[in-house]
């Protein structure tokens, strides 16, 4: 009875949350940590809460572990954030060919979006290592457009739609949005590699490293708004005015991105990306 009067009252708190931001209706970005809130309250209470507002729930669903590869010779171009000779490279994939109906992703994705690529219905883009998936009234229009070298597309659908990112008790290196801020500040995305439709090995857009994305916080504050909910530390931005501010941020000085550590992901990035 207990846990049920949490969970009950989880979804209670979280929909008053999308009133308050007037996120209703709305797509949502969520890149989450359940251990923020109460231990009794589950993913899917949390993504009832948003579609029981109308809300169109996507997360990033990325699996390079799953269905990664070492590349061939032929696809290794210069300044790519990798060292080509690393032992440890993955080849999980090398045997796999990706499709949007598989339900496999990366361990270090979190539960919720293993929760969310669990549900029928749901819809994962068609990207092998770095899909999104979104359930609800425009799912369709947020994934069906991803891509092997449009890896963010599903954000950029996001922002054309007015939606917004939410980032519950995680903090900006978890903000996928700002990768699809790099790219339209003149950088070329990195690539990595996977089977294709044929099977074969190809190239594809990836992301790199995200430590230094809190360092666009200053930024990003006049749009920001912080809540707490259910225990939980939300920071809610609407994505379109994210973009566009953390492109001119990057744009203006692309050190900003930069972990600050002995990196070769932030310095290629920030020296254009791959040679190609």
């Amino acid at each position: 009875m207990r846990q049920c009067r949490a969970v009950s009252n989880a979804i209670e708190n979280i929909q008053r949350a999308v009133r308050d931001c007037e996120l209703g209706d709305k797509p949502i970005c969520i890149h989450s940590s359940l251990r923020s809130f109460d231990p009794r309250v589950d993913a899917d209470a949390v993504i009832d809460a948003f579609l029981g507002e109308g809300c169109t729930v996507m997360t990033p669903t990325f699996s390079h572990e799953i269905f990664g590869l070492r590349p061939p010779p032929y696809l290794r171009p210069a300044r790519n954030g990798t060292d080509y000779d690393l032992a440890a490279m993955t080849d999980a994939g090398r045997d796999r060919t990706f499709d949007p109906s598989s339900n496999e992703l990366s361990e270090s994705m979190g539960t919720l979006p293993r929760i969310l690529v669990q549900r029928p219905g749901r819809l994962r883009g068609r990207h092998p290592v770095s899909s999104f998936t979104a359930f609800g009234p425009l799912a369709d229009t947020l994934v069906s457009h991803q891509r092997a070298f449009d890896v963010y597309a599903p954000l950029a659908g996001l922002a054309k739609a007015d939606g917004y990112v939410v980032l519950m008790g995680v903090d900006l290196d978890r903000m996928t949005l700002i990768h699809l801020a790099e790219k339209r500040s003149g950088r070329k995305l990195f690539r990595r590699w996977a089977n294709g439709p044929d099977g074969r090995p190809m190239m594809l857009e990836h992301g790199g490293c995200s430590q230094g994305f809190p360092n666009l916080a200053p930024a990003l504050a006049p749009i920001r708004r912080d809540l707490t909910v259910g225990g939980s530390r939300w920071q809610v931005f609407p994505a379109k005015a994210a973009l566009n501010m953390a492109t001119h941020a990057i744009r203006r000085n692309q050190r900003i991105t930069h972990c600050g550590a002995v990196c070769a992901r932030c310095d290629d990035s920030v020296a254009g990306g791959p040679v190609l």
